[in-house]
């Protein structure tokens, strides 16, 4: 009896544990993140700075992928007592009506395969910004799917390393 159920079992373990059906989550996204740290903002025109991210060797980047970009929040972090990152674009208004804001360009060269990533702070007042603005930022870039990036919420940097099981 048991030789007769014993291959039946195994086969049926096969089929099914061989199957491609995630009950709708999605275990076949692969996610990467890295983070830069102590980045300054230095804008020779007063209005805009550049800063090009170098992205680490390990890291694999596909045209049809999308980075998602966060920014330390340094008093949400004190307040909360753990890093709290804010999604770019991030924008601060002042009181004098003047403005801040932090973006990046995605950049994909189909023709080499090379992707460029550049962070960028801009102001209708560049001098007036303080150090808390332009010196020692960090942000934390997360390379995802395209595929993940239409289906998932991606405002939470938690929320997006959970849902891709990162740390």
């Amino acid at each position: 009896m048991i030789r007769k159920i014993l291959p039946l079992l195994l086969i049926t373990f096969l089929l099914t544990s061989c199957r491609n059906d995630d009950d709708n989550v999605d275990f076949d996204t692969i996610g990467q993140t890295f983070e830069i740290s102590n980045v300054d903002f230095i804008s020779p025109d007063g209005f805009q700075a550049f800063v090009n991210v170098v992205v680490p060797n390990n890291i694999s980047v596909f045209e049809s992928d999308v980075p998602l970009v966060y920014v330390l929040d340094p008093a949400a972090s004190a307040a909360n007592g753990v890093d709290v990152f804010e999604p770019l674009p991030r924008t601060f208004f002042f009181d004098n009506g003047g403005f801040a804001q932090y973006r990046f360009n995605f950049i994909f060269d189909d023709a080499t395969g090379i992707f460029d990533l550049d962070l960028v702070l801009e102001s209708d007042d560049f001098d007036s910004l303080g150090n808390d603005f332009t010196q020692n930022q960090i942000f934390r870039i997360v390379i995802v799917p395209s595929e993940f990036a239409e289906t998932h919420n991606t405002d939470n940097l938690n929320t997006v390393l959970s849902d891709l099981n990162l740390d």
